[in-house]
C-alpha cells in the first residue's frame, strides 16, 4: 500500500465534503454551461468519480483510510433508518398496482440477471470462476446486486456481508456506476419523449396528473421549518435504531456462530455476520417505525434530507475506494454488468407492456432500484419537479428490499458459482 499524500482523516473527511458541496452547488446552477454537463455527467457520478481521481493518483488512500468504517458502520444504518421511516404504503398503494408491479418486475430482473450475466461471463470467460477467497467473482456481483436493488447503502451491506475483497469491490464499484448511469442517461432520455413510450406501451398516463396532485397536498400538510429540537430527534431516531441494531447483532451473531458449519453447508454463512444483522435490524426498525404516525412525520422536518446526506458521504468514501483504471483490468465483468442491466430492463420493459403501464412507471421504478434514493428522484422530476417524492417513496421502498433481494441474488449466484466450479 503506497503512502498517500494526505494521510489525516480529518483532512480527508473536509476534502470529500468540500467536493460533496461543490458537486452540488454546480448542479443547482441555471447557467447554460452546468445545466449541458450535468444533462450529460449526473451528479452521481461525480460524488464517485472525483474521491476516486483523489484515490487513483495518492492524494488520499481509501485503504489506508478510517472513514469508510465509521460511515458503513454508523452512518449507512442511520441512514436507512431515516429513509425508511417516510415510506407510506397507503401513498404507495394509491398510485396503482401498475406502479408497484413495475417496480417489482425491476427487482425481480436485478435477483435473476445477477445469476445470467454470471453463467454468460463464465461461458465465455471461464476464468472468472478461477478466483477464490474474497475474489471470488460471485462475491463482487452480489455487491452490485444490493446496489441496482437498493442503492449505495445496500451495496456496501453485501461487501460486507459476503466478503467481497477491496480489489474486487473497486472493479464493480466502477462497473456498478459505468452501466447504472448510462442506463440514466437512457431514462433521462426518455423521459423527454414519454408520450411517444406511453403511445408504444398503450397506456394511459391520467394517474400520473391525479398521483401530482396528491402529493402536492402531502407535502403542504408536513412540510415545515426545522427547529433544533427537530434536528435532535431525527438523530435521535436515526441513531438510537442504529445503537438498537448492533446492540441486537452483539448478541444474535455469537448465538449463530455456534452452528457456523452447519450454516455454511446451506450456503447461509453470510448470517453470522454481524454487519449483515446490522443491516438487516435497522431497515426493520425504520420499516416497523413507518407506521407510527410521529416517526412518520419526521420527514416534514428533513429525516430523509440528513439520511440522505448521510449516504452521499458513504458514495464519497466508497469512490475513495476505487480505482477508475481497475475496469479495464477486467473487461469481462463490464461486459456481465452489461449483460445483467439488460436482462432488468428487458423483464421490466416487458411487464409495462403487458400491463399497459405508463413509461413513467417504468422510469421510476427502474431507477428507484438501480440508482436508490439519489437518484430516482431525479427521474422523477424529469417528468415534473412535483413528481420527485415518488421517486423517494419507490426508492425507499428499493431501500427496504435491497437487504433482501440483494443477499437472496448473491446467494443464488454463490450456489451457481459453486455448481459450476
Amino acid at each position: 500500500m503506497k503512502t498517500p499524500l494526505i494521510t489525516n482523516d480529518a483532512v480527508v473527511l473536509g476534502l470529500l465534503l468540500s467536493v460533496l458541496a461543490l458537486v452540488f452547488y454546480t448542479s443547482s446552477q441555471k447557467t447554460p454551461f452546468w445545466t449541458k454537463f450535468y444533462g450529460i455527467v449526473p451528479s452521481l457520478l461525480l460524488c464517485y468519480f472525483i474521491p476516486s481521481l483523489f484515490n487513483t493518483f495518492g492524494l488520499i488512500s481509501g485503504e489506508a483510510s478510517g472513514l469508510y468504517k465509521v460511515a458503513s458502520r454508523y452512518f449507512l444504518p442511520t441512514a436507512l433508518i431515516l429513509l425508511t421511516i417516510s415510506m407510506d404504503f397507503p401513498a404507495i398503494v394509491r398510485l396503482g398496482p401498475k406502479a408497484l408491479i413495475v417496480f417489482l418486475a425491476g427487482t425481480l430482473g436485478i435477483v435473476i440477471g445477477g445469476p445470467i450475466a454470471l453463467l454468460a461471463i463464465a461461458a465465455i470467460d471461464p476464468s472468472v470462476l478461477q478466483t477464490s477467497g474474497g475474489d471470488e467473482t460471485w462475491r463482487g456481483m452480489a455487491t452490485i446486486a444490493g446496489s441496482w436493488i437498493g442503492g449505495s447503502a445496500n451495496q456496501t451491506a453485501m461487501k460486507e456481508v459476503f466478503g467481497a475483497s477491496d480489489k474486487l469491490f473497486s472493479t464493480m464499484i466502477a462497473v456498478d456506476v459505468i452501466v447504472a448511469n448510462i442506463w440514466t442517461a437512457c431514462l433521462l432520455y426518455g423521459a423527454a419523449r414519454s408520450q411517444k413510450v406511453d403511445a408504444l406501451l398503450k397506456a394511459d398516463a391520467s394517474v400520473i396528473e391525479e398521483t401530482k396532485n396528491r402529493i402536492e397536498a402531502y407535502r403542504a400538510s408536513i412540510m415545515q421549518i426545522p427547529a433544533l429540537r427537530d434536528t435532535m430527534n431525527i438523530m435521535a431516531v436515526g441513531f438510537g435504531g442504529t445503537a438498537v441494531a448492533h446492540l441486537l447483532a452483539d448478541w444474535i451473531v455469537p448465538a449463530l456462530d455456534t452452528q457456523k458449519e452447519f450454516l455454511e453447508s446451506i450456503y447461509l454463512s453470510s448470517v453470522i455476520s454481524a454487519f449483515f444483522w446490522i443491516v438487516l435490524i435497522a431497515t426493520t426498525i425504520g420499516l416497523l417505525l413507518s407506521f407510527w404516525q410521529p416517526a412518520r412525520r419526521l420527514e416534514g422536518v428533513g429525516a430523509s434530507r440528513i439520511g440522505s446526506a448521510f449516504v452521499y458521504l458513504l458514495v464519497a468514501t466508497i469512490g475513495m475506494q476505487m480505482d477508475v483504471l481497475a475496469i479495464f483490468d477486467n473487461p469481462i465483468l463490464f461486459l456481465g454488468g452489461v449483460i445483467w442491466m439488460l436482462s432488468h430492463v428487458g423483464i421490466t420493459l416487458l411487464v409495462a407492456w403487458l400491463i399497459k403501464a405508463p413509461f413513467f412507471f417504468v422510469a421510476v421504478g427502474s431507477q428507484a432500484n438501480v440508482g436508490g434514493a439519489a437518484s430516482a428522484p431525479i427521474v422523477a422530476s424529469a417528468f415534473h419537479p412535483v413528481l420527485a417524492p415518488v421517486g423517494v417513496l419507490l426508492s425507499v421502498l428499493g431501500y427496504a428490499l435491497g437487504t433482501y433481494g440483494g443477499w437472496l441474488c448473491g446467494v443464488s449466484m454463490q450456489i451457481i458459482f459453486e455448481w459450476m466450479k
